[in-house]
């Protein structure tokens, strides 16, 4: 389940950002600068349509997020255990049961 979400967030993300490309810039900006600012691409309605479209990826990546966390969390509780590889090297590991080395004392004499 969690590779299923994983792959509608990559597909999800990648149509945000070309939905997000593809739009007119509405400031001056570098656009202005460089002569691009009378252009006209589309009507109205194409503009309306893709800042839809931005809010509803938007939000489909916010739902979709969530809910993989939520797919995280419950294959935890369902008793699959789910430590990393470090954690499970640390457990694996001896304590040495020997006391440390100690180093010598040396007494300063301030005569």
């Amino acid at each position: 389940m969690y590779a299923i979400f994983s792959v509608l967030i990559v597909i999800t993300c990648v149509l945000l950002v070309l939905v997000v490309l593809v739009q007119n810039p509405k400031g001056g900006g570098l656009s202005a600068t460089f002569g691009g600012g009378n252009q006209v691409m589309g009507v109205k309605k194409t503009a309306d349509f893709l800042e839809k479209a931005t809010w509803y990826l938007a939000i489909a990546l916010l739902v979709l997020s969530l809910a993989s966390n939520f797919t995280i969390s419950s294959l935890n509780s369902d008793g699959i255990q789910n430590q990393s590889i470090i954690q499970e090297q640390l457990d694996e590991t001896a304590i040495p049961t020997e006391a440390l080395p100690s180093l010598p004392i040396q007494e300063s004499s301030t005569e």
